[in-house]
């Protein structure tokens, strides 16, 4: 008996678990185009296979990455700040044959796991970079999308930011992910400080350059 009740809790996570992946799944084909949304599920399964705890809590929900795929749509030279699971920059580098994608992070992830079901030709278009965001204008003197979603604290963020600033050319976008999010209060305080002015879709503040 005692052993069962011990169980008992295990077992509820892992039906919550099956249950929000199953969610995530039907989300994937209902809002992204065919090939993320393909993409997509292969990464979950093989996240799952993997035991990538890291990776299933943290990756992109379909309805955050839909939403950042059509505010890049046209746009060519893409920075994301904050590699994670690398599935956000994979699947802005799919929609778009001649899009580059450079991704930056302070930390090693196991993006280059997930970067190896896509073909090269578009592996071949995403940079993973070892470094910190404020730091990586090296690799791309000018970008016309920044996706800002690393630590989300208020100073990295607008230090992230700022250093961009002078990178981006006229009429770029910059999205802040987890605008919004009480667990996130950094990146709401960090637009206010900035004094950005913008639309919130979602999970995410977009903001043009002028």
């Amino acid at each position: 008996m005692r052993s069962a009740a011990r169980a008992l809790p295990l077992i509820r996570r892992t039906l919550e678990w099956a249950e929000a992946l199953a969610g995530r799944s039907r989300d994937a084909v209902r809002r992204l185009p065919p090939r993320v949304a393909l993409f997509y599920l292969a990464a979950l399964v093989v996240a799952i296979l993997r035991r990538d705890r890291f990776t299933l809590a943290s990756a992109t929900r379909p309805e955050d990455l839909e939403t950042l795929l059509a505010v890049a749509d046209g746009s060519r030279s893409v920075c994301e700040v904050g590699t994670g699971t690398g599935w956000s920059a994979l699947a802005l580098a799919l929609v778009d044959p001649q899009r580059r994608v450079v991704s930056l992070d302070i930390e090693p992830r196991p993006a280059q796991v997930y970067a190896r079901l896509v073909p090269r030709s578009v592996r071949d278009r995403v940079k993973f970079v070892l470094t910190a965001g404020a730091e990586g204008t090296a690799h791309a003197p000018s970008v016309d999308f920044l996706f800002i979603d690393s630590s989300h604290e208020l100073e990295e963020t607008v230090a992230t930011f700022e250093a961009w600033r002078p990178q981006l050319v006229a009429g770029a976008v910059v999205v802040f992910h987890d605008y919004g999010d009480p667990q996130y209060p950094g990146v709401a305080q960090a637009v206010e400080q900035l004094g950005l002015r913008g639309e919130v879709t979602g999970g995410v503040f977009v903001w043009r350059a002028p």
